[in-house]
């Protein structure tokens, strides 16, 4: 992983100095709260509905166990004992004090972290795959690439007050782990003739108006991908809405448009920055690839994964589930659940940080990954290790075997923390998961992926679940829309929405009634939900969750 240099050091060092005397002026009166936004905005620190929260980058999803061990201290020290790991692959802290927060910050350096730019009109943490570097099927990693990115759109001079903020993901798969295509840019690594470059998407995005985004070029390669990101970012930093703050972002500029004339004036105007890019970008590449070396894997005997795995029905539920399959066939990629049922949805403990860090520093080559669905990734581990580690986790409550399943869900913090919030996001969640355990039914159910966001800003991306789940305000009462057959993969969809919504009190009930619609549809336990969506439509489903309409009609 990438390893700070004496400029990066220093730069951060100066820059927490600086929003340090920021803070002490809004705490003395020299600063009103209206002046202070931009300027804590630009530092990742935000006025929730109880408390300030400090949102922390972690690039590309990727930390290594010391910086784990840093998070569980902020957590600790300065928060409430725990932290939330977000959909952008960040943590956040809901309970910091203000006149604490530069003293967080501080300590964040020591590890070689910021939260620079995790809120404000600016380029904001670029995710990856959080399976880079480890999938079986990738064709490169992109976390070099994404380090790149971080670099060069950090405090870069004309991106940092632009229309609205701007998200790029990118992945070095076909199979996308991502969700590249609900981005402003999407980036895929793609080989052409023995030449690695990137297809490029823009306009994704979800939100009050979801849109999956549009091919902008097949291929770039990596001589030129820099100077293309730039000339697309310019593009729309000069023509997107600056009138209206709902039609600011990309996609509304892709769509006005149209992306025939967006790829146009992006060629015409790469043809003009392109000369500045004279191969620095490049020699800064391919020193920082030396930084995402994989690791020197151990061999050794499997035969103590393969039996505990044939004698453990609870390890190899656990295996079943959370395990995916590693470039080395003597290794795996282990997804640690942090969604035990009737949790919070992305919460961890300090406790729980430091166990984590403990496994990656003795059998993971001392490397974590965050993933956007909230969840945190051993990426390189010995199968032989994995009975161990199994032990380990269950001591700890984070041995959950529900990876992919009904109550592995994507929950923004809703009304509970957040002042943009229309309704409960938690609580549903909650009683979705503990619902299911209850009925015996999630293994039996399969690959279900439930997303739910408080609002319509889609933090949980709601709209890509393949049960997707907003909850609004309707004249003071909580009332939950349903949305169906939602994608988050290469094959990228936005999901149908049923009709009415449903009270509080209504919303589990709704869920069990599409699930046990499901079940009755499906033709046989291989055929996924979506599938079986795709496959009879809405109409089955809308009759289950609208019997009273159903009943007028006739």
């Amino acid at each position: 992983m990438y390893r700070y240099s004496e400029f990066d050091t220093a730069f951060l060092a100066e820059r927490n100095r600086q929003f340090r005397a920021q803070v002490e002026r809004r705490i003395d009166g020299s600063l009103t709260e209206d002046e202070f936004k931009p300027l804590r905005l630009m530092n990742g620190l935000y006025l929730q509905l109880h408390a300030y929260m400090l949102r922390v980058a972690i690039p590309y999803g990727t930390l290594n166990s010391a910086q784990m061990r840093q998070l569980a201290l902020l957590a600790e020290k300065w928060d409430k004992g725990y932290g939330h790991f977000t959909t952008r692959q960040n943590i956040q802290y809901n309970w910091p004090k203000l006149q604490d927060v530069p003293d967080m910050l501080d300590a964040l350096a020591e590890v070689g972290m910021h939260a620079i730019q995790t809120s404000g009109n600016t380029i904001r943490n670029v995710t990856a795959d959080h399976f880079a570097g480890a999938a079986a099927d990738e064709v490169a990693d992109p976390r070099p690439y994404a380090e790149l990115l971080r670099q060069w759109s950090t405090d870069h001079p004309e991106f940092q007050f632009m229309p609205r903020k701007f998200k790029i993901a990118i992945t070095g798969s076909e199979n996308d782990r991502a969700v590249i295509k609900a981005h402003d840019i999407g980036l895929q690594l793609v080989e052409r003739d023995g030449v690695l470059g990137a297809r490029v998407i823009v306009g994704g995005g979800l939100g009050r108006t979801p849109m999956i985004g549009k091919e902008l070029s097949d291929f770039v390669a990596f001589d030129d991908l820099l100077a293309y990101l730039e000339a697309t970012v310019s593009v729309w930093n000069q023509i997107g809405r600056r009138d209206n703050k709902y039609k600011a972002r990309i996609k509304i500029t892709v769509h006005e448009h149209g992306i025939d004339a967006i790829r146009a004036k992006v060629n015409e105007r790469f043809l003009q920055v392109r000369p500045q890019f004279k191969g620095a970008d490049m020699n800064l590449l391919e020193e920082i690839k030396g930084h995402f070396a994989a690791p020197t894997f151990r061999e050794a005997s499997v035969a103590s994964f393969e039996g505990a795995y044939t004698n453990d029905p609870v390890f190899r539920s656990w295996v079943d589930t959370n395990i995916a399959p590693h470039k080395n066939a003597d290794h795996a990629i282990v997804t640690i659940s942090i969604k035990k049922h009737g949790a919070t949805p992305g919460d961890a403990t300090a406790e729980q940080m430091r166990v984590m860090a403990d496994l990656a520093e003795e059998f993971a080559y001392d490397e974590l990954r965050i993933s956007h669905e909230q969840n945190v990734i051993l990426p390189h581990v010995h199968k032989s290790d994995l009975p161990a580690i199994h032990a380990k986790l269950k001591e700890y409550e984070l041995a959950t075997a529900n990876i992919g399943l009904i109550s592995d869900i994507i929950a923004c913090p809703g009304m509970d923390y957040c002042a943009l919030a229309t309704a409960r996001s938690i609580p549903v969640a909650q009683e979705i998961a503990t619902r299911f355990e209850d009925l015996k039914l999630e293994h039996d159910i399969g690959h279900l992926k439930i997303k739910i966001s408080g609002c319509i800003n889609a933090c949980g991306h709601h709209h890509v679940g393949h049960i997707g789940i907003l909850g609004l305000d309707r004249a003071g009462v909580e009332n939950y829309q349903i949305t169906l057959g939602g994608d988050g993969t290469e094959n990228a969809a936005i999901g149908d929405r049923t009709g009415p919504g449903f009270a509080y009190d209504e919303i589990v009930p709704a869920v069990e009634r599409i699930v046990e619609t499901y079940l009755e549809q499906r033709e046989g336990a291989e055929e996924t939900f979506l599938e079986t969506y795709r496959r009879v439509g809405m109409a089955p489903f809308k009759a289950a969750l609208y019997p009273e309409a159903r009943a007028n009609a006739a």
